[in-house]
């Protein structure tokens, strides 16, 4: 008997342990599922406590793993759909400028003007006034009274840019107008480098006609406001005045006529001309004074984006840019001037090879004629034979 009760009582210890150990294991695999399972973790999966007490485990793990897939399903296609959203957001306008093709067409503006602006108040009152023309002049400081007189000839709907080429700017404040006016300074440069750098077609775009003049014309007998209704009138793309044929030497085309107001053939010396509808018969204005159209101007900047500098022998290329040439380029003769021949840029040379400084300067006028010349004919040869086209068997055109 005395056995068997110390057996009982160590069989009902060895239960009291077992049990013991249980409720242990209980408790440390609750805290590693509270642990592994936070709450935020079953919000996330749309688990509430009433479900969870109301279902075998088994089930609840099934209800966990597919709660699982549906957000990662949604979220797969919450990424897809933010991907395609993001395509669509994408700009690319294959129309746009060159270098702004991601930017949307509103905000795209490829021209700009020479109108200046205030440093205060609104922007959309700036301008009490915008000119429809420009009128350029390359100027030194010893014409300045040249200059003066000429510009007093242009109304406020011109726009006034002068072009320094001997650095001398300040100088010109004197005159009223020159504070408006805008002044650009490079030393010893032509009116053609400045047109190439400064009159880009995309600038000068508000600009109806634009004038590129040297600064040794007389403008006595030139009202700025009455040519361009002339122009406008017989619809002159490319023109001048006419010249006074008493004061200097010019071409018989550019010679001013008395007996009428615009002429766009004349007759030259035998051999001049090879038809007469071409240069200098026709189809031919001069360097000295050109006034060109916003659409022809266009043309002409693109042509002369080489190492022209003087511009010699681009008078007689000038045709290539209107069509038909032989009526749309012309002389103005009821508004004419006097080409003073002041070789004041040709002074602006170098002596060299005991030269004066004008002489070079002529030489170099002469090269680049040729060297022009011979520049546009290959580049039409080589258009049309790229075409399949044999130049020789072309007419002069």
């Amino acid at each position: 008997m005395r056995n068997f009760g110390r057996g009982s009582n160590s069989l009902m210890s060895a239960e009291t342990m077992r049990l013991s150990v249980s409720i242990c294991c209980g408790i440390i695999f609750g805290l590693f599922i509270g642990i592994s399972f936070p709450t935020s973790s079953l919000t996330k999966l749309n688990i509430t406590a009433s479900i969870v007490s109301n279902f075998p485990i088994a089930r609840d793990r099934n209800n966990i793993v597919s709660a699982q897939k549906h957000a990662d399903s949604s979220s797969n296609t919450m990424d897809i759909s933010n991907q395609n959203v993001t395509g669509q957001l994408q700009i690319w306008v294959q129309s746009n400028p060159r270098g702004a093709e991601r930017l949307p067409p509103g905000i795209v503006n490829s021209e700009s003007d020479f109108y200046p602006r205030r440093l205060w108040g609104k922007p959309s009152e700036d301008l009490p006034s915008k000119p429809k023309y420009l009128v350029t002049f390359t100027v030194g400081l010893n014409q300045k009274h040249n200059i003066d007189a000429a510009v007093k000839k242009f109304s406020d709907d011109f726009t006034i840019l002068l072009f320094h080429y001997d650095g001398k700017t300040t100088e010109w404040d004197e005159f009223e107008w020159s504070k408006r006016a805008i002044h650009v300074s490079v030393q010893k440069q032509t009116k053609w480098w400045y047109a190439k750098r400064f009159l880009h077609p995309d600038v000068v775009a508000p600009y109806d006609y634009i004038f590129i003049w040297d600064e040794d014309l007389g403008v006595e007998h030139f009202n700025a406001k009455e040519y361009i209704r002339l122009v406008k009138k017989h619809g002159l793309e490319i023109s001048q005045p006419g010249l006074d044929p008493r004061k200097g030497t010019t071409w018989q085309m550019t010679k001013r006529r008395g007996d009428r107001e615009v002429h766009t053939i004349t007759e030259e010396k035998p051999g001049w001309c090879s038809s007469p509808h071409l240069p200098p018969c026709a189809a031919f204005v001069e360097i000295m004074a050109p006034v060109f159209s916003r659409d022809a101007w266009r043309c002409v900047w693109h042509m002369i984006q080489n190492d022209l500098v003087h511009g010699w022998g681009l008078d007689f290329a000038l045709r290539r840019c209107v069509e038909p040439a032989h009526e749309k380029i012309g002389v103005v003769d009821a508004q004419w001037i006097v080409h003073q021949g002041v070789p004041s840029l040709g002074n602006q040379g170098q002596s060299k090879d005991g030269k004066a400084p004008w002489q070079g300067v002529r030489e170099r006028c002469r090269k680049e004629w040729t060297m022009f010349q011979s520049r546009v004919a290959n580049a039409e040869k080589a258009y049309f034979k790229s075409k399949g086209i044999d130049p020789s068997n072309l007419t002069s055109h």
